[in-house]
Order: C-alpha cells, then structure tokens, then sequence
C-alpha cells in the first residue's frame, strides 16, 4: 500500500477516533508528539546537506557559462513569483479564518520587531553550529550557500568533502522515509487531538485550501507560464500547453518530477522542437531546482495555518517566507515528502506551530498532484525560453 493511502486512512481514523473516543485521546497524543519530534530531527541536517549538494552540482557554472547562468536565474525568478502568488491567494482567499486552533504555549518573551537592518545582520550566523543548534533556518541555508560555493570554487581539492556531504544528503533522504512511513500513525493521534478538541467543523477548511492551491497554481501557470512563452520566447502559448500535456498528466499521476522526466525531455523535443542539448541540461536541473508548484503550496498553506491559530503575520515574515522557499528550492526537489519537509522548515522559521502540519498532511497528495504538475510545467516553460536564447529551436515549430 502506497504511503499516501496509509496517510489518507490514518486521517480518516484519527478523524473517528477523536470524534467517538474524546476521552480516550490523550492517550494517542504522544504518537503525534512523536512525529512532530521527528519532523524536526529532520530539518537542519537535512536542509543543510541537500542544500550543499544542489549547489555544488552546478559545477558546470564556468563550462556552460551563460546557459548554466540563465536557467538558473529564470528557475529561481520563477519561483519567488510562485511563492508571492501563493501567499497573495492564502491572503486574499483566508482559507484559516475562523478555526480558532490553539497554539502549543511556548516559553518565549515577547520581543520587538527586528528592524531591517537587524534582519539582515541576523542572516549572517556569527557561529554557524549555534545556528544548527538553536534551529535559525535562515543562518544555516546562508551557511550552506557559502559552503557550496566554497567547494565550487576550490575545484578537485573540496572532492572529498563534496562527497560527503552528497552521502550525507542520501543518508537524510533515506531517514526522511523513515520519517514519512511512521506518518499515518503519526498523523492518526494528531488528527485524533484536533478533532476531540476542536470538532469535526475543524476540517472543513481543508477544502478553502485545496481550492485556493488550485487558483494560485492556475493564476501561476498562466500569467508566469503562458506569458512567459508568449513574451519572452514569441511562442504560442496554447501549442506550448498542447506539447506538453502528456507531461502534465504523467505527473499528475504519479507527483514525481523525476519520473515524469522522459516523458517531460520527449514532449520538449518532438513536439516542441527544443534540441537535444538544451533539454539534456535544463530539465534534469528544473527537476532538482525548481518547485513552483511546491512554493505555491507554501504560501497557501504558511497563511493557511497562521489564520487557523489566530497568528498575524507581518511583512518580515512574509519576505521570511518567500527568502527561504525560494533559497530552499535548490537543494530539496527531489526529496521524498519534499513538500511537507519545506513546510515544516518555513514555519520553523517564522515561528508557527508545526502541529498544523497534520491538517495539511490529511490532503497532502491531493496537493502533491496538483504542485507537481505545476513544477513539471515550469521545467517545459523553462526549457522553451533558454533554447529561444540560444536558438537552440526548430524554427518549424515556432512558426507553426
């Protein structure tokens, strides 16, 4: 049985338990505490080592040169607009407005509002395993761009450590699936907890976020994609949809940019005329770095969960937001359960309760179907505007 199913009937069960054994409840809780413990376990050593990773896989920087440079600024351009999109229809739409979750009290004196100075200074880490130590999200990504660059830039000599921070990252992806298995139980008690305390007319604005992960995702696709293509490329947009549709649908399918990548490289060459060259490079790089779709997720779901527990976000949690989405997208791509992960890594570092990781998770496939095919989509798009640059397309499908 696929994980998702088993996350999908753990819900389903938490949803009854807490409904027809309130006071049996507590007694499951600390399965969910659990879970949410091993969640974040996960985050800084996995960010970090995934994050150095994706960043010294792009040595080819010097060979490639202007190619490397370009799709690298389109993806994460792309992305921060994603991500911007996703929090303006989480604002918008407020999809939590009105569950009145309680938040976990936490021992902290209220403090100021950093100034802008003070949030840029604090970027820096003036020790970077005190950074790791306390959980400062923001430091540690810093750190591990630094890192990356470093061993880049020393060429042959960082070859040993550049190899074992890529053991290190395979070493987390599989302790992330460790950590997903144990999900439908943990996911059972934290549904259980929110039911018995809340009531079942808790989970009806799951739906308010499933709908505004549509719109956001649909507002991307064809403002940021379809005008893409037409402005930038002076493509068609319809016959760029049309090409790559059996990609779209594959991913749909199966929530795997990775996999969906044959499918995705064919649809780029034979109906789009994109050469071999281009798609050889763009695409495998768009699966390991690009996560529109995941961003818009973020948004969505980052508002979703302050609204539910009556936390007002201000505007340097949201430029928090769209920094660590767009930051984090280089190395966690092809991370299985990568969207929960980042989720949990953006609210860590805005301080919400990764309790609400549990609504979210409750419909998480729906929405890794939906984010996939807009990463998927934006790889394509991606794709198309580099070979455009480089007149790397046939010139009988531009006119066609």
């Amino acid at each position: 049985m696929k994980t998702w199913v088993k996350i999908f009937i753990g819900m389903l069960v938490g949803i009854a338990f807490g409904a027809l054994f309130k006071d049996a409840t507590p007694y499951v809780v600390p399965l969910g505490d659990l879970f949410i413990k091993a969640i974040k376990l996960l985050i800084v050593p996995l960010i970090f080592s995934s994050l150095v990773t994706g960043i010294t896989s792009m040595s080819d920087l010097g060979t490639l040169g202007r190619i490397s440079l370009k799709t690298f600024v389109i993806y994460l351009s792309t992305t921060v607009c994603a991500i911007s999109i996703g929090l303006l229809v989480g604002i918008v739409l407020h999809p939590g407005t009105g569950m009145h979750l309680v938040a976990p009290v936490v021992d902290k004196a209220a403090k100021a509002a950093p100034s802008i100075a003070e949030t840029l200074l604090g970027l820096v880490p003036s020790n970077p395993f005190k950074a790791m130590v306390e959980g400062n999200i923001l430091q540690v990504i810093i750190f591990a761009v630094l890192m990356g660059i470093s061993i880049n830039l020393i060429g042959d000599k960082a070859t040993p450590v550049r190899k074992f921070f890529e053991s290190l990252a395979e070493v987390m992806y599989s302790m992330t699936a460790i950590v997903i298995a144990f999900a439908p139980v943990g996911i059972f008690a934290l549904m259980a907890k929110v039911v018995a305390a809340y009531g079942l007319q808790a989970l009806l604005p799951l739906l308010q976020v499933l709908l505004a992960a549509l719109a956001g995702s649909l507002i991307h696709v064809i403002l940021v994609y379809g005008g893409g293509v037409s402005l930038l490329a002076k493509f068609n947009p319809f016959r760029f949809f049309k090409g790559i549709m059996e990609a779209i649908m594959v991913a749909f399918s199966t929530t795997s940019s990775s996999g969906t990548l044959p499918v995705t490289t064919h649809c780029m060459e034979e109906n789009l005329g994109v050469s071999k060259s281009i798609t050889s490079f763009v695409l495998p790089l768009g699966a390991t770095i690009n996560m529109d779709g995941t961003a818009i997720y973020q948004g969505v779901c980052a508002v979703f969960i302050a609204q539910a527990y009556g936390i007002d976000l201000t505007a340097s949690n949201y430029l928090t937001i769209i920094f660590t989405a767009t930051l984090a997208s280089i190395g966690t791509a092809g991370v299985p359960g990568a969207g929960l992960i980042m989720l949990s890594m953006i609210m860590s570092a805005i301080g919400l309760p990764l309790e609400g990781i549990a609504l979210i998770a409750s419909i998480d496939r729906l929405l890794d179907m939906l984010r996939t095919s807009v990463n998927v989509c934006g790889d394509a798009m991606v794709t198309l505007l580099v070979a455009k640059s480089e007149n790397e397309l046939e010139e009988a499908y531009e006119t066609a």
